[in-house]
């Protein structure tokens, strides 16, 4: 047997493995994540390596190839744990070793460490006092300030960088008073702050919070279990503005009393404000975030204090979960339902999935919370594999808000043409007058849906994807997928005609219609096109919590878990819009999206009302969100998911090939489905034989077809989709897919389990 073993874990030699051969007598020892000493290059020095594959194959001559000297028994590091994990979702969700590496690893950059020099004295004050009393005589100004500076900072020092730059002291005089002995510069290593805006926001919050008997008796249900030593996986199911965080908190509590670490995964960036702000209130400096936009320099530092034990508590989206905490006590998923948290990229994870396998290899506990649980999530408590708490009333004695549904086939009826409905322009002319704040959502950025011609109808589309490009003010046409802009057009490439029209709606086209018919509101826009800058999302949350706004639009980003107690009004411009998306899943995400839109409304002591405009207001998920009925939607969904053998009723692989060789996809595309054709056959036979004992095991092909967006950014795209009542048996054919000897290199395979 032979072991791959990495040999350095950084970003450039993730990709480097060297092969070793297994003797006889560690074969039972040596397993992926195995911490190993090997002999290195040519005079054989000994050090440690990580086994991130075995295999009986060499892929050398084995004349050259090494024995392992030695394996590390006597503890188990966090990097032997991270690998495991990465081999788990290597097979698991079907990536490549080197994906899944650097998806998990703690890996070291090429940064530089912040260092911070502290100027420190090196004798008495009453020695200072008589240098401060000479540099009064002898007129020596710059040193007069630093020395009384020093004086009555005596006891903690002085920053170098306050000295330089605040008292405009020169490097040339701070030496001169260290070389007569009278001061020490000392130099140490600092870990840049994370915790931006929020933590300043939070010190002027002092208000205790003690829980309700519904929030208490969950609390003490998994703090029970925790002090018990069981470690579950646990389902709270609250509705919006049920206070399902200070449960977190509470039950965080415990954890840090026992020495343990917690992860704490939010679905978006545009979140983190908020929950900085209440854990930096509870917590301190014991938190840290982590998210991508952070710099290197500032991700590399929280990694390193996560794996110190410098701080307790991780917060942030999806990648935090693999914060190296070699002490993981909980993790807690909050928003659990959302799309955010399956990985776009390979390897495309499920963060859910990810989150119980590292918490039963690391006996961790899980908490789920949200207010719209996922079909999948919901179903595991109904099967008893996950314990489901309910909160049912909203904390504080808020009354959840009325909900209107808005019938916009009625309104055109009605000679309004506008996107507000009479019922919205009624209640935000109140909440203006009133100074109680709004909140308007509609999921579409930019100003308009698309741009064509009115004269022969020619779309604007991007000449490297098949979809329209959306007008954006001030004049862009750009592409949401791949990022190509031009100017807007004024005369059309086909037919030379000056009518150029722009159709649909988006976040820039309301706040301006907002600013034209309401001169005197302060109205706030936060969308993709407004957070880009790394700072963008706290200023804008900033300034609403306190209320140097009256109107916030946006999209997704502002309904998910935010908490403002003085908006009383939440408007919902076109519920549809995730209603039709060729997606099994788009019942489930209106209503969730409607759910959640409509709980950012009357959070405080006043009511709150919800205006719902929708085109279909007899849907399902339309009226059980209006009606805050979770039980009504999953009964009705479940049904049409098992019906049609959907996930979470059955499993799902999505195969994609992609190309930018449209021919050579084609070629691949027929050689690949005579091989699942075949397969998926050869199953079907062997259970209507009665070749496969136990659970019935049955398979359907569907595809191949080309994606919804055939073209992005220059690459063709096909796929095929396969549904099976067994997960087992999607990966054996995954393997046998990733095991097809190569006819036609420019193609490249996906693989998504349970595909968003």
């Amino acid at each position: 047997m032979y072991a791959d073993i990495i040999i350095d874990i950084s970003v450039e030699n993730l990709d480097r493995t060297f092969q070793y051969h297994i003797p006889e007598n560690f074969e039972d020892s040596v397993t992926v994540g195995s911490k190993v000493n090997i002999p290195f290059g040519k005079g054989n020095r000994k050090i440690t390596g990580y086994v991130v594959g075995i295999s009986d194959e060499a892929k050398i001559d084995v004349t050259k190839i090494k024995d392992i000297d030695s394996v590390c028994i006597k503890d188990i590091s966090i990097e032997d744990r991270m690998i495991e994990l990465a081999f788990w979702m290597k097979e698991h969700f079907a990536s490549t070793t080197n994906e899944a590496l650097k998806c998990v690893l703690p890996v070291k950059r090429a940064v530089r460490s912040k260092v911070e020099k502290i100027i420190l004295p090196a004798v008495s004050k009453d020695v200072l006092g008589v240098e401060l009393d000479l540099a009064v005589r002898k007129h020596y100004t710059a040193k007069e300030r630093f020395l009384r500076e020093l004086i009555s900072e005596y006891d903690d020092g002085l920053k170098y960088s306050l000295i330089t730059e605040k008292l405009n002291i020169l490097p040339a005089t701070i030496s001169s008073i260290e070389r007569k002995g009278l001061i020490k510069v000392e130099s140490k290593t600092v870990f840049r702050n994370t915790l931006g805006k929020a933590a300043d926001d939070a010190e002027a919050d002092n208000d205790a919070i003690v829980l309700n008997d519904e929030q208490k008796k969950i609390s003490d249900s998994i703090t029970e279990d925790l002090k018990n030593g069981i470690k579950g996986k646990y389902l709270i199911h609250g509705i919006t503005g049920s206070g399902k965080t200070e449960v977190y908190l509470s039950v965080i509590d415990e954890v840090i009393k026992q020495g343990k670490s917690v992860i704490m995964l939010i679905p978006e960036i545009a979140l983190t404000y908020q929950t900085v702000k209440r854990f930096y209130k509870r917590f301190g400096d014991g938190i840290s975030v982590i998210n991508s936009r952070l710099s290197a320099g500032e991700r590399y530092d929280q990694y390193l204090r996560a794996k110190n034990g410098d701080t307790r508590i991780v917060i942030g989206p999806r990648s935090a979960i693999f914060s190296p905490f070699d002490n993981l006590g909980l993790i807690i998923i909050d928003e659990e339902h959302e799309g955010s948290y399956k990985s776009e990229n390979s390897p495309k994870y499920d963060t859910r999935e990810v989150a119980f396998h590292r918490a039963e290899k690391e006996d961790a506990a899980v908490i789920l919370g949200s207010a719209t649980p996922s079909l999948t999530s919901y179903l595991l408590s109904k099967e008893g594999r996950i314990r489901l708490f309910e909160l049912k009333q909203r904390a504080g004695g808020a009354e959840l808000p009325a909900v209107h549904i808005v019938d916009l086939k009625e309104e055109l009826k009605q000679k309004n043409r506008s996107i507000f409905s009479r019922k919205l322009r009624e209640l935000m002319e109140d909440r203006l007058l009133k100074g109680e704040q709004i909140m308007l959502f509609i999921n579409r950025r930019g100003h308009s849906g698309f741009v064509n011609c009115r004269n022969c109808g020619t779309v604007m589309k991007c000449p490297h994807c098949d979809v329209s490009l959306t007008f954006h003010n001030p004049g862009k046409l750009i592409c949401h997928y791949c990022g190509f802009e031009k100017e807007m057009t004024v005369n059309c490439p086909e037919c030379g005609s000056p009518y150029i029209g722009t159709f649909g709606t988006g976040t820039q086209k309301i706040e301006e219609m907002l600013n034209r018919e309401y001169p005197d509101a302060r109205v706030l826009r936060m969308d993709y096109d407004t957070t880009r800058a790394k700072e963008s999302y706290d200023e804008i949350l900033s300034k609403f919590s306190n209320r140097e706004a009256d109107i916030l639009v946006g999209t997704q980003m502002i309904v998910k878990g935010h908490d403002f107690h003085n908006v009383t009004l939440v408007g919902i411009i076109l519920a549809d819009m995730s209603l039709y998306q060729e997606d099994y899943r788009s019942a489930e995400k209106t209503f969730q999206l409607l759910s959640q839109a409509a709980g950012r409304a009357g959070r405080g002591k006043r009511s709150g009302d919800v205006v719902i405009q929708t085109y279909n207001p007899g849907h399902y998920a339309i009226e059980a969100a209006a009606v805050h009925d979770y039980g009504r939607f999953y009964d009705e969904e479940i049904a049409f998911r098992r019906l049609m053998k959907y996930p979470p009723a059955w499993s799902m692989l999505k195969v994609m090939l992609c190309s930018e060789n449209e021919p050579e996809l084609l070629k691949e595309t027929e050689r690949v489905n005579m091989f699942l054709k075949k397969e998926t056959e050869h199953i079907n036979n062997c259970v209507n034989n009665g070749k496969i004992t136990g659970t019935e095991r049955e398979i359907k092909l569907f595809g191949p077809s080309k994606a919804g967006i055939y073209r992005i950014n220059d690459i063709y795209r096909i796929i095929f989709y396969l549904k099976g009542n067994d997960y087992d048996m999607l990966t054996e054919i995954k393997d046998k897919l990733m095991t097809l000897p190569v006819e036609h290199k420019d193609v490249s395979m996906q693989f998504d389990f349970n595909p968003y």
